[in-house]
């Protein structure tokens, strides 16, 4: 029994906050008709309609950001790539010249030379 009683207070309770939530979330019928309502050009906008201005500027400028970061990170992985592969290319032809040039001694004779 004591559930039941704990099921119907939880139920009522949240049917309270939704209402309260509509309440906040919905304008007035009035109030929404004359938020799209067109103005003159000399009359000054509303703070909705300025709040509303606003967050789509934001928006597009958020989306911008995101954008131009996604095109930098990209190019400097493809930088990177780049840079990773010439050094793997130099490292092969050093590794190349060493062998072809190789002594056999070790280090290179370059270290081992006797000055008379």
């Amino acid at each position: 029994m004591a559930w039941r009683q704990l099921f119907l207070a939880s139920c009522l309770s949240a049917a309270v906050l939704l209402t309260n939530v509509k309440q906040k979330i919905f304008m007035q019928e009035s109030d929404a008709s004359n938020f799209l309502k067109k103005r003159g050009k000399r009359s000054p906008k509303s703070r909705d309609e300025a709040n509303a201005e606003n967050r789509q500027k934001l928006r597009a400028d958020e989306l911008q950001r995101e954008y131009y970061e996604e095109q930098r990170n990209e190019f400097e992985n493809f930088v990177e790539e780049q840079n990773d592969e010439q050094e793997e290319r130099s490292r092969e032809a050093i590794e190349q010249w060493r062998q072809w040039h190789y002594d056999g001694l070790y280090p290179s004779y370059l270290y081992n030379r006797h000055h008379i």
